[in-house]
């Protein structure tokens, strides 16, 4: 199996696939056109990225059938192009979720202590304890989690330690305004130090962001969070309230923040923008970091060695089971529900062409085989196989399939 490495990757998760017999063709530098390219010259089987776009015209250039993302989030691959040629998609969840809490809460103290302004001034020459003396605090205060899946979670282990009480607002919770339950907390892992403090559910995000004193995005990016954070919403914070982005540059309407910024003191801590630059180093102005009580960072929530190790074993494993077993982990495009109405259960003896039998006439009435299974009996004298069907074949067809074949011993036909 040949795998395109087109992106920056540990050298233990290299290594790591040629033990497992992978033919690893590592080129990170590869972008756009010349990714294409490389798809087509090396025929390979498996395309590795990070940050890197992946296209439908790079999808069309070679023979891929799986595109894993060595990190969390998929929105720079087309996954509806990958899911329309029968590509899977997979990714590494949770395995930066330590890395991406401990840098957005590494932003909260910094923007509470005003950590990197009190560098600057002493580098500049400036001794100024009189101004950054003044300090709210974090202990007591309310955090808001807009999103409480992996990473969320970890911000709820941090707060738990600095003594901050926490409000959640997720669409995984039922909308009520109430105390999480002791089944919620378990479910979250929410440990015994982290049940000292008060968690609290929202039914909005103005209520949990009206109500804290510090706000943390973790939500991904679809449909329904592009522009979550509007102005309405951040008319809903509190004056001065500390706002965190860590999550997707396109939740958070970048005008409205600067204009809250300005006019009602939002204090900020982003590390992820519109328009970022794709490699290393680059020029890069954005004008939202550039204002006072903004501190950015370099789009490296993930970025420690830790998170990084973590995902590249995923990464590997991901690979290796595909592999060894034809079985995808963690694949993010397959259909919920398929269109099935009807399966079709047929006990054959385990013999050539009897299901081919069968799937020539359900061809022929037109109906599509949307899933199937086959079940083997000991000694491979017998087998079941089960075939979920896009319509309801006719009697008259199943009896057909069973009176032309001796090896067809049973049919039956389940609505779904």
């Amino acid at each position: 199996m040949k795998v395109l490495v087109a992106d920056q990757f540990e050298k233990s998760g290299i290594e790591s696939l040629q033990a497992a017999g992978c033919d690893v063709i590592c080129r990170p530098d590869l972008k756009d056109e010349a990714l294409t390219q490389a798809i087509a010259e090396t025929g390979a089987d498996v395309l590795v990225v990070r940050s890197t776009k992946v296209t439908a015209a790079m999808l069309d250039a070679g023979r891929l059938s799986l595109i894993v993302r060595a990190g969390a989030g998929y929105n720079t691959i087309d996954v509806a192009a990958a899911s329309s040629r029968g590509i899977y998609v997979s990714n590494c969840p949770g395995k930066n979720a330590i890395a991406v809490a401990e840098l957005a809460f590494g932003l909260i103290v910094a923007l509470d202590r005003r950590i990197p302004d009190n560098v600057a001034e002493l580098r500049a020459g400036r001794w100024n304890k009189k101004e950054y003396a003044k300090a709210r605090g974090l202990y007591g205060r309310t955090l808001a989690l807009i999103g409480v899946g992996s990473i969320g979670r970890e911000m709820i282990r941090r707060a738990a330690g600095f003594g901050m009480n926490v409000v959640i607002w997720s669409r995984r919770f039922d909308g009520e305004r109430r105390p999480l339950s002791d089944l919620e907390a378990r479910d979250l892992g929410v440990d015994a130090a982290a049940r000292a403090i008060t968690i609290e559910l929202a039914p909005t995000p103005a209520d949990a962001v009206a109500r804290a004193d510090a706000v943390s995005l973790h939500v991904a990016l679809a449909p329904e969070t592009r522009g979550l954070v509007d102005a309405a919403l951040l008319a809903a914070m509190k004056p001065g309230a500390i706002v965190i982005n860590t999550a997707r540059a396109e939740v958070v309407d970048h005008a409205a923040l600067a204009a809250a910024v300005k006019a009602r003191g939002l204090r900020v801590g982003l590390d992820v923008y519109a328009g970022e630059p794709s490699s290393g180093t680059a020029e890069f102005h954005e004008p939202l970091a550039a204002l006072p009580g903004v501190y950015g960072t370099h789009h490296i929530g993930a970025s420690t060695d830790q998170a990084q190790d973590a995902i590249a074993a995923e990464t590997v494993r991901v690979i290796r089971t595909y592999k060894e077993t034809g079985r995808v982990a963690n694949v993010v495009n397959l259909a919920r529900r398929t269109p099935a109405t009807h399966m079709l259960v047929v006990r054959h003896r385990d013999r050539p062409g009897v299901l081919a039998h069968v799937f020539s006439h359900l061809r022929q009435a037109n109906l599509n085989v949307q899933e199937t299974e086959n079940i083997v009996f000991e000694g491979a004298e017998a087998a079941v196989a089960r075939i979920n069907l896009d319509g309801e074949p006719p009697a008259a067809l199943c009896a057909q399939i069973q009176s032309e074949s001796h090896d067809v011993l049973d049919l039956q036909l389940v609505r779904l």
